[in-house]
C-alpha cells in the first residue's frame, strides 16, 4: 500500500484532486433533501486552510443544519467515494480541519446547547457551539457554579467538535486535564451513514430500532474488543504514560481496566473515525475565590526548573510566556497593552483557587517565599486588578498569532508547536530543543502549558523556498527524536494532523501502529474521513501554503513594503499575514469583525476574506483573475473597512487597506456602484453644496430625500443629515477662529465632515483648547481623502493627502488635532502609507483626535469648568480604537471625572459609506444591535451619548432619536449648556 496516500474498500487510491462532476452530482443528489452544497471558487478558496501550514483546496463545502443533513451527506460521499472532512472553528495549527472531498462546517448552524443539567453536572451540546459561548451558558444556568472546563487559548471561536477531535486542554488543564477527560457520550454517524452512540462502557445503536445501526454498533463493539485483547500489553506500557500524551489514538481508554470506553477513545482522533452531531459533556464546579500570582524570571528555563515546586500548590494553572510574545504586543498595540507584569524576561501565570480568599492568599505567599528562597525567581505580584488580569491573559491567548509577525520582521511558524513532557522533566528538555534550534540557526517563540509539561513553539523556519522547507523537515525529524527520547508526545493538544502523523512511527512501535490502522479501518473501512491524518498520512511536506505562490509582482499605491527581506511582493507578504488563528471568528470582546458576527458566515470574517486574496495572488485555479476576481469582490462586500481588525488580530491584518487597494484596482475602467460617486466624492460635493445648503436639505429630506437618496444608490431608510450653510460654517468656525496664526499651540483641523455636518464642534473645541491655555489655528483647508480611501479611489486619496500634507508640514512639530476620529486616523495612518514622502511622514506624526488631547491637557493641570455628568455613554470610534488605542475615550473622560462610563465597543454599523448604502443598511442595523443598540437601551433618554464619529452620531440618530448626542468637545464646552449642545449660538440646529 502507498503509505502516502488514503485508500477506499477496493484499494484503488483516493485521488488527491477529484474531479469536480463529482462535486456536482453530491449537490444535484442533496438539493432535493434541502441540503445546500457550496462548490463555488470562493467558498472553496475560504476552506482551503485553517490555522497550520498547510493548503488543501476541498471540493466543496456543506454546512448542515441538523443530523439528518450529515446522514445525507455521509451517504452521498459513500457513494461517490468522496472524502468528507469535519470542521469547527478552523483553528487547527495541525492541518486536521482542511481536506480534498467535501467539508462540513458545523459552526455556522449545528451550534446549539440544548440541555444543561446541574443534577447531573452535564450538557448536551451540538458540535458547532463555541467554547465559550457554551460557559457562558452554563454558568448562567447554573447561577455560576459550574463550567466546562476546557479553556484553549482559542476559545472564543474554537468549538466543543473541534475540541473533541485534537482532545483540547487548555490554559487550566494542570487541574482539569484533556476535553476527553469531560466527554459522557458522543452521538456520532459512520462512515457508513449510521447514527451510533458511544459511551463510557460501548458503543450502540443512537435508535434501537435501527437495526442497520445496531448490526454495525455490534461489529465495531466486537472488533474493538478483539483489538484490545490482542493488543493488551502495547496499549498499557505505550499509551497514557505522560497527561499530554495526544498522539495517535486513545486505545488505552478501551482497556477492561479503563471500562470499555469508546467515547474517550474517540476523543483526539481528528474526524478520521466518525462525524460527531452531539456530545453529552461533564461540567466542573467553578471555585468561589482565585487569585493570579505573575511570576518573572531571567528566562524560560528558568520558570521551568520551578515547575515541581509550584505543582505542590495544586495550581488551577501555570502558563509560561517569553519576552518575544510581550515585545511583539506591545510593538502591535503600544506600551500599555500589556500591564502588570512583574521584572523579568519570562513570566508563568499561576492561577490558585480555593473555597477561601484568605486561603488562598496564604498558600500564594508560602508558595512565593519559597519560590525566592530557592533562588531563580526575580520578581513576583499578586495581580487583583481585573483589567490588568485580562491583559495578561490576553497575551498569553493571542501568543500563537502574536508571535508569527515578530518587532524586526521575521515570521514564524507552527510545525513543532505542540509537544508534550511530563512536566519534571520540561526543564531539560527546554535545554536541549533551545541547543537544537541553535544547531540550526533557528529562533524559537516559546510559551505553553508548564503545568501540563506541554510546551507551544513558533519556530522561524523558511517555508517559501525548497531549500527552507527542507531545513524544517530536518529539524522536525531531529526534534520528533528528541521528544521520544524524553519519553514525550509529539501532539500535547494541537492532534498530529498533517504536521506530524508521518512521524508517528517515531513514537510507537510497528504493533501500535498496525493497531491504530486496524481501529480506524473497523470505523471507516473505506478511508474517507479526513484522509491523510493519523493513518496512511501524507508527508507532512506535502500542501503546504507557502509553496507554488506565484512569483508575480503587484503594483500598488499603499507603502506594504515587510520590514524584513521576503521573496515575494508586499501585497503578497501582507495578506498572507492571517495564519487563520480566527479571533475574527470571535463573538465577544473587541470589534473586529463586525461583519462576521452579522451573519456568522466564514466569507464574512476577516480570515475569510485573507484566504480569498491569499488565493487570488497565488493566481491559483480557484481564484484566478487577480484584480479582476468577482470571488474576492464579493467577500470584501461587506468589509465595514472598520480598521478593526489591524488592532483585534493578533498579526495585525488590515483588511480596511487591502480593500481599498483590491477596490481600486478591480473597478479600473468599470463603472463603479452609484455610493461610489455620491459618498465617494463626498468632498467634493460639500464644498458646493454649502452654497446653497437650505436648498439641498429640502431635496434631501422627506419624499424629495428617498428619490435623492434611490438617485444616489444610498438606501431610503435612513434620514439624511442636514448639510450646513456657509453662513452657519462661518459662525460656528468664527467661534473656533485663528488665535495666533502660524504661532498658535495647536492646529486645530476642522474636517471635512465636521465642517459640512457640525462645524460647532470645533468652535467648543477650539475653547477647551484655550481654556486649557492653548491657542488655537482653526484649518478648513484640507482633506484626509477617506471616502475615496473607502471606495478604493485612490489617485483622487493620493492628490487629497499630498496637498494636505504640503500645507500642514509647516516645519513645527505642533500637534494637529482633528475633530473627527475617522479622518484622524486617515492622516495618521493612510497619509504615510499612501503618500511616500518625509513630509507626510512628518505630518502624521502629529496627528492627534480630540480625545487623546484631553489627558494631556490635564497632565498639565487643565480641568474643565463646565460640569460634566457622573455617566457618560461612549460610542468608542472604531477607527480611533483601531488607530490611537482602544481606551483613548474611557481615558479621557477617566481624566475629567466622569467615573461611569458605559462604552458601545463595538463598530456602530454606518461606518461611513457603508450604512447609507442601499444593499448594507440592514447588515448596518444588525451591527448596531452588536454594541451601540444595548448600550442606548440600558440608559435612559436624559444620558448624554457621546459620539465623536459623525457615523457614530447619525447611527443614534436611527436608533434613538431622542437622545442627546453629540462630540466629547461639545461635553467639555466652556460656554455651552450641561446635557445639550449649543445651539444658540448657530443660528440653526443641527441637531434635529
Amino acid at each position: 500500500m502507498d503509505a502516502t496516500r488514503p485508500t477506499v474498500a477496493s484499494g484503488a487510491p483516493v485521488s488527491p484532486d477529484l474531479p469536480a462532476e463529482a462535486g456536482r452530482r453530491i449537490q444535484e443528489e442533496l438539493a432535493p433533501l434541502g441540503v445546500e452544497v457550496a462548490l463555488d471558487a470562493r467558498r472553496r478558496a475560504e476552506y482551503s486552510y485553517d490555522a497550520s501550514n498547510y493548503r488543501v483546496p476541498p471540493l466543496g463545502v456543506v454546512f448542515p443544519r441538523d443530523t439528518n443533513d450529515v446522514v445525507a451527506v455521509v451517504h452521498a460521499c459513500v457513494r461517490h467515494q468522496v472524502p468528507l472532512t469535519s470542521r469547527g472553528g478552523g483553528t487547527s495549527l495541525a492541518g486536521n480541519a482542511i481536506g480534498p472531498g467535501i467539508v462540513l462546517d458545523f459552526s455556522r448552524h449545528m451550534n446549539r446547547v440544548h440541555v444543561i443539567d446541574s443534577g447531573s453536572r452535564t450538557a448536551f451540546v451540538e458540535p458547532g457551539v463555541v467554547l465559550t459561548d457554551l460557559q457562558e451558558r452554563v454558568q448562567l444556568a447554573t447561577d455560576g457554579r459550574f463550567t466546562f472546563a476546557p479553556d484553549p487559548s482559542s476559545k472564543s471561536r474554537a468549538t466543543v467538535g473541534g475540541c473533541i477531535g485534537n482532545d483540547a486542554c487548555g490554559n487550566h488543564s494542570v487541574r482539569y486535564g484533556r476535553t476527553a477527560h469531560h466527554i459522557v457520550a458522543l452521538n456520532v454517524v459512520t462512515a457508513r451513514g449510521n447514527r451510533l452512540t458511544a459511551t463510557r462502557s460501548g458503543v450502540f445503536a443512537t435508535d434501537s430500532a435501527d437495526e442497520a445501526a445496531r448490526a454495525e454498533a455490534d461489529q465495531i463493539s466486537a472488533g474493538l474488543k478483539d483489538l484490545t485483547e490482542r493488543h493488551l500489553a502495547a496499549f498499557r506500557l505505550e499509551l497514557a504514560k505522560i497527561p499530554r500524551q495526544v498522539s495517535g489514538y486513545h486505545l488505552a481508554d478501551l482497556l477492561p481496566e479503563n471500562g470499555f470506553d469508546v467515547a474517550r477513545a474517540l476523543v483526539g482522533s481528528e474526524g478520521t473515525c466518525a462525524v460527531v452531531v452531539s456530545a453529552t459533556v461533564s461540567l466542573v464546579p467553578v471555585a468561589p475565590a482565585a487569585l493570579l500570582l505573575c511570576l518573572g524570571y531571567d528566562d524560560i528555563v528558568d520558570a521551568a526548573r520551578d515547575n515541581a515546586l509550584i505543582l505542590e500548590y495544586s495550581p488551577a494553572a501555570i502558563e509560561g510566556i517569553d519576552a518575544v510574545i510581550v515585545d511583539t504586543m506591545r510593538h502591535l498595540r503600544g506600551t500599555d497593552s500589556v500591564m502588570g507584569l512583574p521584572a523579568g524576561q519570562a513570566w508563568l501565570y499561576v492561577d490558585l483557587d480555593g473555597d477561601d480568599p484568605t486561603q488562598v492568599q496564604t498558600r500564594a505567599d508560602d508558595m512565593v517565599a519559597r519560590l525566592k528562597a530557592v533562588g531563580r525567581l526575580v520578581d513576583a505580584r499578586v495581580v487583583a486588578d481585573p483589567a490588568e488580569r485580562a491583559s495578561l491573559w490576553r497575551v498569553r491567548e493571542d501568543g500563537a498569532g502574536l508571535s508569527a509577525r515578530l518587532v524586526d520582521g521575521r515570521e514564524s511558524w507552527t510545525g513543532w508547536e505542540d509537544s508534550a513532557v511530563a512536566p519534571a522533566q520540561l526543564a531539560d528538555y527546554l535545554v536541549e530543543i533551545k541547543a537544537l534550534l541553535a544547531s540550526f540557526g533557528l529562533t524559537g517563540v516559546m510559551y505553553g502549558h508548564f503545568g501540563a509539561g506541554c510546551m507551544h513553539i513558533r519556530i522561524d523556519f523558511d517555508q517559501r523556498t525548497a531549500e527552507g522547507r527542507a531545513t524544517m523537515a530536518e529539524f522536525i525529524d531531529r526534534a520528533a527524536d528528541l521528544c521520544v527520547r524524553f519519553g514525550g508526545s509529539m501532539s500535547g493538544e494541537h492532534g498530529d494532523g498533517r504536521a506530524r502523523s508521518e512521524l508517528l512511527p517515531k513514537m510507537y512501535s510497528a504493533e501500535m501502529m498496525a493497531a491504530f490502522g486496524e481501529f480506524k479501518r473497523l470505523w471507516d473501512p473505506a478511508a474517507l474521513l479526513n484522509p491523510g491524518n493519523i493513518v496512511d498520512p501524507d508527508p507532512l511536506t506535502r500542501n503546504m501554503s507557502l509553496a507554488g505562490v506565484d512569483g508575480r509582482d503587484w503594483p500598488i499605491s499603499f507603502d506594504l513594503t515587510p520590514r524584513t527581506d521576503v521573496p515575494v511582493a508586499p501585497f503578497v507578504h501582507a495578506v498572507q499575514g492571517c495564519i487563520g488563528v480566527g479571533r475574527c471568528r470571535a463573538s465577544s470582546g473587541g470589534v473586529m469583525c463586525p461583519s462576521y458576527r452579522a451573519t456568522g458566515d466564514e466569507k464574512d470574517s476577516t480570515r475569510g476574506r485573507a484566504r480569498a486574496l491569499q488565493e487570488m495572488v497565488r493566481n491559483s485555479p480557484t481564484v484566478a483573475q487577480g484584480w479582476r476576481s468577482e470571488e474576492v469582490r464579493e467577500s470584501l462586500d461587506l468589509c465595514l473597512s472598520c480598521k478593526a481588525c489591524s488592532t483585534d488580530c493578533p498579526v495585525g491584518v488590515d483588511m480596511a487597506t487591502y480593500k481599498s487597494e483590491f477596490f481600486d484596482h478591480y473597478y479600473r475602467g468599470r463603472r463603479r456602484p452609484l455610493s461610489h460617486y455620491s459618498l465617494g466624492w463626498l468632498p467634493l460635493w460639500l464644498r458646493l453644496i454649502e452654497r446653497s445648503a437650505p436648498v439641498v436639505n429640502l431635496l434631501t429630506a422627506g419624499r424629495a430625500g428617498r428619490i435623492t437618496a434611490r438617485l444616489g444608490g444610498l438606501t431610503t431608510q435612513r434620514e439624511m443629515p442636514a448639510f450646513a450653510s456657509r453662513r452657519r460654517i462661518r459662525r460656528a468656525l468664527g467661534a473656533a477662529g485663528d488665535q495666533a496664526g502660524d504661532r498658535a499651540d495647536v492646529v486645530l483641523l476642522a474636517d471635512t465632515f465636521t465642517r459640512a455636518f457640525r462645524p460647532e464642534a470645533a468652535g467648543a473645541a477650539a475653547r477647551v483648547l484655550n481654556q486649557a491655555g492653548l491657542s488655537s489655528q482653526c484649518r478648513t483647508d484640507v482633506c484626509c481623502g477617506l471616502t475615496w480611501i473607502s471606495t478604493g479611489q485612490l489617485d483622487q486619496a493620493r492628490k487629497s493627502l499630498t496637498k494636505a500634507a504640503a500645507r500642514l508640514d509647516d516645519g513645527t512639530d505642533r500637534p494637529i488635532v482633528v475633530m473627527e476620529p475617522s479622518c484622524a486616523a486617515a492622516f495618521r495612518k493612510d497619509l504615510p502609507e499612501l503618500v511616500h514622502t518625509d513630509a507626510a511622514r512628518r505630518v502624521a506624526a502629529r496627528v492627534r483626535s480630540f480625545a487623546q488631547m484631553v489627558p494631556a491637557m490635564v497632565e498639565k493641570g487643565w480641568q474643565p469648568t463646565r460640569s460634566v455628568p457622573e455617566k457618560v455613554t461612549v460610542q468608542t470610534h472604531c477607527h480611533e480604537y483601531a488607530v490611537f488605542g482602544a481606551a483613548t475615550q474611557r481615558k479621557a473622560l477617566n481624566a475629567i471625572g466622569v467615573s461611569d462610563v458605559r462604552e458601545a465597543t463595538g463598530c456602530c454599523g454606518v461606518a461611513g459609506n457603508f450604512g447609507f448604502e442601499a444593499d448594507h443598511y440592514e447588515i448596518s442595523m444588525k451591527v448596531a444591535e452588536q454594541a451601540l443598540a444595548p448600550a442606548l437601551r440600558a440608559g435612559d433618554d436624559s444620558e448624554i451619548v457621546l459620539t465623536d464619529g459623525f457615523s457614530c452620531h447619525m447611527q443614534v440618530r436611527q436608533l434613538a432619536p431622542n437622545r442627546n448626542s453629540m462630540h466629547l468637545a461639545q461635553l467639555l464646552d466652556p460656554e455651552g449648556h450641561p446635557g445639550t449642545p449649543d445651539t444658540a449660538k448657530t443660528g440653526d440646529n443641527c441637531w434635529q
